[in-house]
């Protein structure tokens, strides 16, 4: 069982011990949470490589002292080859989850790696980059064991990953499943990660690390042109926001589902529960889950046709679908659900910036491509557009696809700010909504809050189950009246189960005592500075 650690000197939480430690040591040097995020992020994307790259997307809730949070949105676009009309001519019913066809979209993590550089600079930063991606490449270079995680997934989908280009390449060791602590060296990719720390983190899309991945795109038959790389930016934009009693909740617009994150909390609001860890509880969460997700499949698409949706946080709407929830009966389910593997890292530094962040390929090593010159695993976000131009998320050239991903801060009346977050697609919001309310609603402690035993309405991590399991340690009372309000219960063998995320909070205290802790489900850590 994880512990919450306290310090006062800054400190980084990640799904993996390595990362954390890296972005730990940055603020040792006296760097802040911005490059601590870079630090923990690269080396991330090193040592748990099936649930995370920088052939990914990123989305990032910056916090300055004094200030309301801020948003970076580090998400590719479909490439411009990548069109219905291509697809169909393949022969494709839909966008294929595996190989070349499957990525599709451009990278944009590295993009959102270098509005923070520049932002932190802004602010007074003075870490290089060299140094901010030491420790990953050292880590790169040296090899680092791999986990359990990494093995069990390698083994569930090897039929699908080994197919695709380069990926038994750098991830099996003589065509087999690496065993739990191999030592898995990644050479290509640390050259590239010491190039980007050399050139900047710009040489990804208009240098020489852009022109050696469009090459291997190119080969390989992906829809992603050196031109598309060329013309994607990070931005910064606005989070939405959601006002409580006591607290504003942020998270991450369209095209992320951080909309119905915040429409969970304000429906939970409003449904009076006491008692935590009760059904009272559970079944109020999951039915304002039900309510928010309707909402977001119904308005989260690419930022530009989406608009604004804070409509969807107002007063009215909250007061208007927490009517709808019964709270004696489960509203009936399923509906279509998403899957995505995905890191959620945070950063609070001694001065009070704080900094939300998660890191994803969607799938478990994403498409499965990992591109050969520079050892880049590319992701398959755009697997989750749609070959019929009547959806909501059709596939177009440019176009942002749909994103289970949400970084979440909290900001309380009382001075309190807290960092939080969740791999776990369709799961994100849920254990949000679980660990948030369990610490800021019933007064768990943090480590408490996230090691509690937690619940999945819906899919993630591969399962095509959309009923709402549970992990054994619940109250059987609990369990029973759940069934009794005729929720489909499945209850599962295991005690704290991958497929209910990892996830992470950090809580940074009015007299500046910084408060952290990680999920017992991952191989992280809370490392204070």
């Amino acid at each position: 069982m994880s512990e919450t650690v306290v310090g006062e000197k800054g400190m980084v939480v990640a799904p993996h011990w390595a990362a954390a430690e890296a972005g730990a040591e940055i603020l040792r040097a006296g760097g802040n949470a911005l490059e601590a995020m870079i630090a923990t992020a690269a080396t991330i994307a090193v040592v748990y490589p099936h649930m995370n790259g920088i052939g990914g997307d990123g989305f990032w809730l910056v916090r300055e002292p004094g200030r309301p949070p801020r948003y970076i949105k580090g998400c590719g676009s479909a490439g411009s080859k990548a069109t219905i009309a291509a697809y169909r001519a393949k022969g494709y019913d839909h966008i294929p989850t595996r190989g070349p066809d499957a990525a599709l979209t451009v990278a944009g993590a590295v993009s959102g790696w270098e509005l923070a550089f520049e932002l932190s600079k802004s602010l007074g930063g003075r870490i290089e980059r060299t140094t901010l991606l030491e420790n990953a490449i050292g880590h790169a270079r040296a090899g680092t064991a791999v986990t359990r995680s990494q093995t069990r997934l390698t083994r569930e989908h090897l039929a699908a990953l080994k197919a695709a280009p380069g990926f038994a390449d750098f991830f099996l060791v003589d065509g087999e499943v690496p065993e739990v602590g191999t030592i898995l060296r990644q050479e290509r990719f640390a050259d590239t990660l010491d190039q980007l720390a050399h050139a900047g983190f710009d040489d990804f899309y208009r240098g020489d690390i852009a022109v050696t991945i469009a090459d291997d795109l190119e080969r390989i038959g992906s829809p992603v042109t050196r031109d598309d790389l060329a013309k994607h930016q990070a931005r910064f934009r606005p989070p939405l926001s959601v006002r409580l009693t006591d607290v504003e909740l942020f998270n991450a617009p369209p095209p992320t589902q951080g909309v119905a994150s915040l429409i969970i909390l304000g429906v939970f609001e409003r449904l009076g529960v006491q008692r935590g860890e009760s059904f009272e509880h559970v079944h109020g969460l999951v039915e304002a889950t039900k309510r928010a997700f309707l909402i977001r499949d119904a308005h989260v698409t690419d930022p530009e046709i989406a608009g604004d949706l804070s409509m969807h946080l107002s007063n009215a709407v909250l007061d208007r679908e927490a009517g709808h929830v019964d709270m004696r009966r489960a509203a009936p389910w399923p509906q279509v659900a998403k899957k995505g593997d995905t890191v959620w890292l945070g950063a609070i530094d001694a001065n009070g910036m704080a900094v939300s962040y998660i890191q994803s390929i969607f799938w478990e090593f994403g498409s499965g491509v990992v591109l050969p010159r520079t050892g880049i695993t590319w992701q398959n976000r755009g697997s989750s557009f749609s070959l019929d131009h009547r959806a909501r998320n059709p596939l177009h050239p440019g176009r942002k696809p749909f994103h289970t991903l949400n970084p979440a801060m909290a900001s309380f009346d009382d001075g309190r700010f807290m960092s939080y977050g969740t791999m776990g697609g369709e799961g994100q919001p849920q254990t949000q909504a679980a660990v948030f309310t369990r610490y800021a609603r019933f007064g768990m402690d943090l480590a408490e809050a996230i090691a509690a035993p937690r619940w999945l309405l819906g899919r993630s991590w591969g399962s095509d189950h959309t009923n709402l399991r549970l992990e054994n340690r619940f109250d059987p009372d609990v369990v029973n009246a759940l069934q009794r309000a005729g929720h489909d219960v499945e209850v599962l063998d295991a005690s704290h189960a991958d497929l209910m995320g990892h996830a992470g909070a950090l809580v940074r205290r009015k007299d500046g005592r910084i408060f952290g802790a990680s999920d017992p489900r991952s191989d992280g850590a809370a490392v204070p500075a």
